[in-house]
């Protein structure tokens, strides 16, 4: 008996996206980035149905606020953030819900992450906030977004 296996593509609207911001990195007054220009500029490629922004301990009450407000979750660690968020970002790749993995930061510590989600069949979205940094993830993931909103 031969048995036919139909893969089905989901419109770009209907994609489920697993988000992760690298907070200290990205959440600087001198950036000039905020969350609703990041939930604004994924709108084309889908649906945030995890989004965590990795901040540590010494993150004001007022920042943990907005993260919360934006309807992302504040993920405080006390050692290194980049650590939670690849472990974070790895356990996504293998839920069966997500079909993006999205990585906002500036810098490529989250390549092997970024490869091992390409490696699974996961759409890789990187969002940075300068046209200069993370080289590597930028000539790796499937699409790449520069903030507009973004000062340099």
């Amino acid at each position: 008996m031969k048995s036919t296996f139909v893969k089905v593509f989901k419109q770009k609207n209907e994609r489920n996206l697993a988000v992760f911001v690298d907070g200290p990195n990205i959440l600087r007054k001198e950036l000039g980035v905020n969350l609703s220009d990041i939930r604004k500029n994924l709108k084309k490629f889908g649906k945030v149905k995890i989004g965590k922004v990795f901040v540590n301990q010494f993150a004001s009450d007022k920042l943990l606020e907005a993260i919360v407000n934006q309807g992302f979750e504040a993920i405080i660690t006390v050692g290194d953030i980049d650590v939670s968020m690849v472990a974070d970002s790895v356990e996504a790749v293998y839920n069966s819900e997500i079909d993006s993995i999205v990585f906002v930061t500036r810098d490529s510590d989250f390549l092997p992450a970024l490869i091992k989600a390409k490696r699974a069949g996961k759409e890789t979205i990187v969002m940075l906030c300068e046209e200069m940094s993370a080289a590597a993830l930028k000539n790796t993931a499937d699409h790449l977004v520069i903030l507009k909103g973004a000062r340099r």
